[in-house]
C-alpha cells in the first residue's frame, strides 16, 4: 500500500459538505471514493484536512487514501479526474507516507467574498453573497483586526469533535480586501487559524457584515466576541460564498500538491500571509 497525498479542488454546490453521510447523500467524499475505486478496484477511504459544510467549496483541500497503484502519481492523477463529476478535481498528487491531512496540518486558510449590487446577478449565486447595500470597508477591517491571536471563539462555533469543549483557536490572519471584479469592488475576507469550529468563519463573517451595514459598532462586536455565548452571533453568512483556499504542513514533508513553505514559522506564533 502506498499513502497518496493529494490537493483537491470542488464546487460545494451540489454536495452535502465534505465528509459521507448515510444512504449515499451527495457528499463530496464520497464522489472521490468512488472515482478512486473505479480506477484502482479497491475499495478505499479517504481522509481530509477539514470538513467543508454544505455548499461550501474548497480549492485547497488536501486528501489522503492508501492504495496499491503500480503506474505514476500523474497517472493515477488523471484517472481519478477521469471518473469524477465536473464540479470536483484533484489539482496535484504525491506519494507520501507521512502526511496525516488533519492532524499534521499547521494551519487552515478560508477565503469568503461578498459584493454590493442593487440588484442580484444570478451568475454569481453560488460563489459570492450577494447584498444590496454598500458596505463600510474600514470599519469592518478593524473590527477583523480584533480576531488575531489565541482567543476562546465559542462566540462563534462549537467543536467538530463530539465530546469536546475546547473552543480556544489562534487566527493569525483576518483581514478584508477590495479586489476588483467584472461585476464591481468584491470584497473578500480571508482568515487563517490553526484550526476551526463549526460554523466559526460563517459567523465572524455575518457579524462583520453586520458592522458594515452599520448594524453593530466596534465596542458592541467586541464585547459580543468576549461573551463567549454563541446565542450572541446569530447571524451566520450563507455558505456559497467561503471557500476552503489552503493547508501547511511542515517542511519536513515531500508532499508537493500542499503548502509546505512555513519558513521556520509554527502555530504558536503570527504568520504573514504570502
Amino acid at each position: 500500500m502506498t499513502r497518496y497525498v493529494a490537493t483537491l479542488a470542488y464546487d460545494g454546490s451540489g454536495y452535502y459538505g465534505f465528509q459521507r453521510q448515510p444512504e449515499h447523500i451527495p457528499t463530496v467524499q464520497l464522489a472521490v471514493e468512488q472515482a478512486i475505486a473505479k480506477v484502482t478496484q479497491q475499495d478505499i477511504a479517504i481522509i481530509g484536512a477539514g470538513r467543508t459544510d454544505t455548499g461550501v467549496h474548497a480549492v485547497g483541500q488536501v486528501i489522503a487514501f492508501d492504495v496499491n497503484w503500480k503506474h505514476s502519481p500523474e497517472t493515477l492523477l488523471l484517472a481519478i479526474n477521469s471518473q469524477l463529476p465536473l464540479d470536483i478535481a484533484i489539482q496535484s498528487i504525491q506519494a507520501d507516507r507521512q502526511i496525516h491531512p488533519r492532524y499534521d496540518a499547521l494551519w487552515r486558510q478560508y477565503v469568503y467574498r461578498v459584493i454590493s449590487l442593487p440588484v442580484r446577478n444570478p451568475l454569481l449565486n453560488h460563489h459570492v453573497w450577494q447584498v444590496n447595500k454598500p458596505l463600510d470597508f474600514e470599519q469592518m477591517q478593524m473590527v477583523a483586526e480584533q480576531l488575531i491571536g489565541k482567543h476562546d471563539f465559542g462566540t462563534f462555533g462549537t467543536p467538530p469533535q463530539e465530546g469536546s469543549t475546547n473552543t480556544i483557536r489562534e487566527v493569525f490572519i483576518s483581514r478584508w480586501e477590495r479586489v476588483p471584479s467584472d461585476y464591481g469592488d468584491m470584497l473578500v475576507y480571508r482568515i487563517r487559524a490553526t484550526a476551526f469550529l463549526y460554523h466559526m468563519v460563517r459567523r465572524i463573517v455575518g457579524m462583520l457584515v453586520r458592522v458594515g451595514r452599520g448594524k453593530l459598532s466596534q465596542d458592541e462586536f467586541a464585547t459580543i466576541f468576549a461573551s463567549c455565548d454563541i446565542q450572541q452571533a446569530k447571524h451566520l453568512a450563507p455558505p456559497n460564498g467561503l471557500v476552503l483556499e489552503t493547508v501547511a504542513y511542515p517542511q519536513q514533508t515531500t508532499a508537493t500538491s500542499v503548502t509546505t513553505e512555513t519558513s521556520g514559522i509554527s502555530p504558536e506564533s503570527p504568520l504573514e500571509e504570502k
